[in-house]
């Protein structure tokens, strides 16, 4: 599935990206290359939004001299800075591995505990987890992409935004907008790349469809489900609720604390959005042909949106969703010891010094 998000505030069972922290100001290592032959190093931060303390870490030069830098922005599910999750055993560093490579073009970097995650939590949101829609995670990133303009060790006529997964959309939202500091450039990695719910229609009938033929699932249930499955999407397209008698197995992708949630992205069409960028926009996108949860048709057809965008079309081989080299397939990897992706690293790399 595409991630999950915490049972205590809104969110999908559909992609997962994580992110993590480090002490504050501690050096930190960085790939070496003639861009940064340099000490960085990591400052534990905190902003608010919404009366909410976000916690963050900032990847920066050790000199503290005014540099271009990114906001990274997590996937679905209770994901923290560093792209890590509670759900998942092992140590995931999707974000923390991308902002090592944009240090190695010269790139500061800004990722933060989203609400839900890490050392944020879900702060005043516990009483009432269904308030949290999506506005509230476009509020966050907002008010990130302020504060990492307002450093001193950031030059804020050059920054940027990197999104993976369902973060690849809210960085969409940052770079489309005509209000705040202006983002001079996009990545949008393994990105959410269709509407929301025709995703988790498709990733939920797959699974439904494989368990028929495996003999787990007998296909009268399995045709059940998927009836279920297609009137809890229309009922939640409609109205932002869902069937008072919903199957258990769809309840922890679809219930109260999540429908609004989904309603609100749905809504987005990917493409759509990302037409109304301004015209030779500098843009990275990438999928690979070993993602389960993002496949390379989807981002396809995000990418009908970016034709007349400076494109950087990057299709990855052998790389999973949270874009380790392992061509397995097996989400249960996402988690184990392996390398970030080198094609991955060099092209963000490359793309941030060009960007």
């Amino acid at each position: 599935m595409f991630g999950r998000r915490c049972a205590a505030i809104a969110a999908a069972t559909v992609l997962t990206l994580v992110a993590g922290c480090s002490p504050t100001g501690a050096p930190a290592t960085s790939p070496s290359s003639s861009s940064a032959a340099q000490a960085w190093v990591d400052d534990e931060v905190t902003f608010d939004s919404g009366g909410v303390t976000i916690h963050g870490t900032l990847h920066r030069p050790a000199s503290g001299a005014p540099v271009p830098a990114a906001l990274l922005i997590a996937g679905s599910g209770p994901t923290d800075r560093d792209g890590n999750s509670r759900l998942l055993p092992g140590a995931v560093n999707t974000l923390k591995s991308v902002a090592d490579k944009l240090s190695a073009a010269g790139t500061a970097s800004l990722r933060y505990d989203k609400l839900g995650s890490g050392a944020t939590g879900i702060g005043k949101y516990a009483a009432d987890p269904a308030a949290i829609d999506a506005e509230v995670f476009s509020t966050e990133a907002r008010d990130a992409l302020a504060f990492l303009a307002s450093r001193p060790s950031v030059d804020r006529d050059r920054l940027s935004a990197y999104g993976h997964s369902e973060g690849a959309l809210f960085a969409l939202q940052l770079a489309t907008s005509t209000t705040g500091p202006s983002v001079k450039a996009l990545g949008m990695l393994e990105p959410l790349s269709v509407r929301y719910l025709d995703l988790l229609s498709r990733q939920i009938t797959d699974q439904v469809t494989t368990a028929e033929k495996a003999g787990q699932v007998p296909q009268a249930d399995g045709d059940a489900l998927l009836a279920a499955l297609a009137t809890t999407i229309a009922q939640v397209r409609a109205g932002g609720t869902v069937p008072a008698d919903l199957p258990a197995s769809l309840k922890s992708t679809f219930n109260a604390s999540t429908a609004q949630f989904l309603q609100q992205l749905d809504r987005i069409d990917p493409p759509e959005l990302a037409r109304t960028l301004p015209a030779r926009y500098p843009v990275l996108l990438t999928c690979s042909d070993a993602d389960i949860q993002v496949s390379c048709a989807d981002v396809d057809h995000l990418a009908t949106g970016l034709t007349a965008a400076d494109l950087t079309y990057v299709h990855l081989t052998g790389v999973s969703h949270v874009l380790k080299q392992d061509p397995s397939r097996a989400p249960s990897n996402y988690g184990a010891d392996l390398p970030f992706s080198p094609q991955a690293g060099t092209a963000i790399t490359e793309f941030a010094r060009t960007h």
